[in-house]
Protein backbone atom coordinates (compact mmCIF):
# COMPACT_ATOMS: atom_id res chain seq x y z
CA UNK A 1 0.00 0.00 0.00
CA UNK A 2 3.05 2.73 0.63
CA UNK A 3 5.08 1.95 -2.62
CA UNK A 4 1.22 2.36 -4.28
CA UNK A 5 0.91 5.92 -2.50
CA UNK A 6 4.58 6.77 -3.16
CA UNK A 7 4.41 5.75 -7.09
CA UNK A 8 1.15 7.77 -7.51
CA UNK A 9 2.28 11.23 -7.09
CA UNK A 10 5.74 10.03 -8.99
CA UNK A 11 3.92 9.11 -11.77
CA UNK A 12 1.24 11.96 -12.08
CA UNK A 13 5.02 14.05 -11.83
CA UNK A 14 6.35 12.16 -14.81
CA UNK A 15 3.06 12.65 -17.03
CA UNK A 16 2.86 16.58 -16.31
CA UNK A 17 6.67 16.88 -17.11
CA UNK A 18 6.71 14.95 -20.23
CA UNK A 19 5.16 17.21 -23.70
CA UNK A 20 2.21 16.00 -24.53
CA UNK A 21 3.23 14.94 -27.93
CA UNK A 22 5.52 12.58 -26.80
CA UNK A 23 3.08 10.88 -24.53
CA UNK A 24 2.75 8.30 -26.40
CA UNK A 25 4.23 4.70 -27.35
CA UNK A 26 5.52 4.18 -30.45
CA UNK A 27 6.68 0.30 -31.93
CA UNK A 28 10.76 0.34 -32.35
CA UNK A 29 11.61 -0.50 -35.45
CA UNK A 30 13.81 -3.78 -34.79
CA UNK A 31 11.41 -5.55 -33.15
CA UNK A 32 8.17 -3.77 -32.84
CA UNK A 33 8.21 -3.28 -29.05
CA UNK A 34 6.11 0.06 -27.46
CA UNK A 35 8.84 2.57 -26.83
CA UNK A 36 7.83 5.40 -24.17
CA UNK A 37 8.64 8.32 -26.00
CA UNK A 38 8.48 9.88 -23.00
CA UNK A 39 12.03 8.84 -21.95
CA UNK A 40 12.74 11.89 -24.37
CA UNK A 41 11.20 14.46 -22.03
CA UNK A 42 13.41 17.71 -21.83
CA UNK A 43 15.54 16.54 -24.86
CA UNK A 44 15.26 19.01 -28.33
CA UNK A 45 13.45 15.98 -30.77
CA UNK A 46 13.68 16.00 -34.17
CA UNK A 47 11.27 13.81 -36.03
CA UNK A 48 11.84 12.94 -39.69
CA UNK A 49 9.88 10.65 -41.82
CA UNK A 50 12.37 8.59 -43.93
CA UNK A 51 12.79 6.37 -46.94
CA UNK A 52 15.30 4.02 -48.28
CA UNK A 53 15.12 4.85 -52.37
CA UNK A 54 14.77 8.55 -51.71
CA UNK A 55 16.88 10.92 -53.56
CA UNK A 56 16.52 12.16 -50.44
CA UNK A 57 18.13 9.24 -48.37
CA UNK A 58 21.72 10.28 -48.49
CA UNK A 59 20.30 12.39 -45.82
CA UNK A 60 20.42 9.58 -43.28
CA UNK A 61 24.13 10.46 -43.11
CA UNK A 62 23.69 13.97 -42.05
CA UNK A 63 21.00 13.25 -39.84
CA UNK A 64 23.31 10.15 -37.90
CA UNK A 65 26.08 13.25 -37.67
CA UNK A 66 23.88 15.81 -36.47
CA UNK A 67 22.65 13.39 -33.95
CA UNK A 68 26.03 12.57 -32.96
CA UNK A 69 27.24 15.74 -32.92
CA UNK A 70 24.37 17.32 -30.53
CA UNK A 71 23.65 14.51 -28.40
CA UNK A 72 25.48 15.58 -25.34
CA UNK A 73 23.48 18.62 -25.80
CA UNK A 74 20.27 17.19 -25.31
CA UNK A 75 19.07 16.42 -28.92
CA UNK A 76 17.51 13.23 -29.83
CA UNK A 77 16.56 12.43 -33.68
CA UNK A 78 13.32 10.07 -34.49
CA UNK A 79 13.56 8.36 -37.60
CA UNK A 80 9.58 6.90 -38.90
CA UNK A 81 10.35 5.08 -41.85
CA UNK A 82 7.24 5.47 -44.47
CA UNK A 83 6.27 4.21 -47.74
CA UNK A 84 3.78 6.99 -48.49
CA UNK A 85 5.14 9.48 -51.04
CA UNK A 86 6.34 7.05 -54.49
CA UNK A 87 6.44 4.20 -52.18
CA UNK A 88 10.07 4.64 -51.71
CA UNK A 89 9.72 2.58 -48.37
CA UNK A 90 8.39 -1.05 -49.58
CA UNK A 91 10.63 -3.46 -47.17
CA UNK A 92 9.76 -4.85 -43.90
CA UNK A 93 10.52 -3.52 -40.92
CA UNK A 94 13.18 -5.68 -40.37
CA UNK A 95 14.65 -4.90 -43.81
CA UNK A 96 14.53 -1.39 -43.18
CA UNK A 97 16.43 -1.86 -40.19
CA UNK A 98 18.99 -3.76 -41.96
CA UNK A 99 19.18 -0.85 -44.60
CA UNK A 100 19.57 1.92 -42.33
CA UNK A 101 22.47 -0.09 -40.14
CA UNK A 102 24.33 -1.64 -43.03
CA UNK A 103 24.30 1.26 -45.68
CA UNK A 104 24.22 4.39 -43.33
CA UNK A 105 25.25 3.43 -39.90
CA UNK A 106 21.63 4.66 -37.72
CA UNK A 107 22.31 4.33 -34.73
CA UNK A 108 19.23 6.90 -33.31
CA UNK A 109 16.35 5.67 -32.56
CA UNK A 110 13.68 4.26 -35.32
CA UNK A 111 10.40 3.01 -35.35
CA UNK A 112 7.75 0.92 -37.16
CA UNK A 113 7.20 1.71 -40.59
CA UNK A 114 4.15 4.44 -40.79
CA UNK A 115 1.57 6.66 -42.97
CA UNK A 116 2.72 10.41 -42.32
CA UNK A 117 0.54 11.80 -45.12
CA UNK A 118 -2.92 13.83 -44.10
CA UNK A 119 -5.78 12.17 -45.43
CA UNK A 120 -4.21 8.89 -44.38
CA UNK A 121 -6.97 6.51 -42.08
CA UNK A 122 -3.80 4.84 -40.60
CA UNK A 123 -1.98 8.16 -39.97
CA UNK A 124 0.88 7.98 -37.27
CA UNK A 125 -0.72 9.97 -34.45
CA UNK A 126 2.41 11.40 -33.77
CA UNK A 127 2.22 13.45 -37.37
CA UNK A 128 -1.39 13.80 -36.76
CA UNK A 129 -0.18 16.19 -33.92
CA UNK A 130 3.17 18.03 -35.47
CA UNK A 131 0.61 18.34 -38.63
CA UNK A 132 -1.75 19.97 -36.44
CA UNK A 133 0.67 22.37 -34.40
CA UNK A 134 2.64 23.69 -37.59
CA UNK A 135 0.04 23.73 -40.15
CA UNK A 136 2.00 21.49 -42.46
CA UNK A 137 2.27 17.81 -43.16
CA UNK A 138 4.74 16.19 -45.10
CA UNK A 139 4.29 16.18 -48.75
CA UNK A 140 7.62 14.03 -49.25
CA UNK A 141 10.25 11.86 -47.58
CA UNK A 142 12.71 13.67 -45.07
CA UNK A 143 10.49 15.71 -43.85
CA UNK A 144 11.29 17.35 -40.62
CA UNK A 145 10.00 18.83 -37.16
CA UNK A 146 11.90 20.19 -34.50
CA UNK A 147 10.30 19.97 -30.89
CA UNK A 148 11.81 22.26 -27.92
CA UNK A 149 12.23 20.89 -24.98
CA UNK A 150 9.21 21.70 -23.61
CA UNK A 151 7.31 20.61 -26.31
CA UNK A 152 5.66 24.16 -26.32
CA UNK A 153 7.60 24.89 -29.81
CA UNK A 154 7.61 23.08 -33.05
CA UNK A 155 8.97 23.77 -36.13
CA UNK A 156 8.60 22.26 -39.48
CA UNK A 157 11.64 21.90 -42.63
CA UNK A 158 10.52 20.33 -45.65
CA UNK A 159 12.52 17.62 -47.44
CA UNK A 160 14.63 19.76 -49.54
CA UNK A 161 15.62 21.37 -45.97
CA UNK A 162 18.97 19.40 -44.89
CA UNK A 163 19.85 18.85 -41.41
CA UNK A 164 23.56 20.24 -41.64
CA UNK A 165 21.99 23.57 -43.82
CA UNK A 166 22.61 27.04 -41.80
CA UNK A 167 18.62 27.52 -41.55
CA UNK A 168 18.09 24.29 -40.23
CA UNK A 169 21.56 24.39 -38.04
CA UNK A 170 20.54 28.13 -36.34
CA UNK A 171 17.08 26.59 -35.64
CA UNK A 172 18.76 23.59 -33.77
CA UNK A 173 21.21 25.78 -31.92
CA UNK A 174 18.00 27.72 -30.98
CA UNK A 175 16.62 25.16 -29.44
CA UNK A 176 19.55 23.69 -27.46
CA UNK A 177 20.11 26.68 -26.14
CA UNK A 178 16.65 26.86 -24.10
CA UNK A 179 16.25 25.50 -20.97
CA UNK A 180 13.35 23.72 -20.62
Amino acid sequence: MIATLLAAPFGAQAAASCPDLLQRDMPRLQDEKPQALCQYAGKVVLVVNTASFCGYTPQYKALEAVSAKYADKGLVVLGFPSGDFGNQEYGSNKEIAEFCENTFNVKFPMFSKSSVSAGKTDLNPLFADLAKRTGQSPKWNFHKYLISRSGKEVMSFASGVSPDSPHFSQALDRLLAQQP
